[in-house]
């Protein structure tokens, strides 16, 4: 059984709640309406919908969560020698 990386899950659900966090909660609020609305497909959702869904998406800065998820990931193990 392979272990899971709990480290970097950790880590990515710290990053997560961080982004969540720093959304108004008029935008958390918008944002939830709008997934829920679209059934997780935003091709149901109406072109100013989806660049609405695409702008609280973008203050999420979902590319960066990965990154720090992925810094987790590449210092678990390891010790950095000087």
């Amino acid at each position: 059984m392979k272990q899971l990386p709990w480290p970097a899950i950790a880590g990515g659900l710290m990053a997560a709640g961080k982004r969540w966090r720093s959304l108004s909660t008029k935008e958390r609020s918008r944002l939830l309406e709008l997934v829920r609305e679209s059934g997780v497909r935003p091709d149901r959702l109406s072109p100013k919908q989806r660049r609405e869904l695409r702008r609280l998406l973008g203050k999420l800065d979902l590319r960066g969560m990965g990154g720090e998820v992925g810094r987790h990931l590449r210092g678990r193990g390891r010790r950095r020698s000087s």
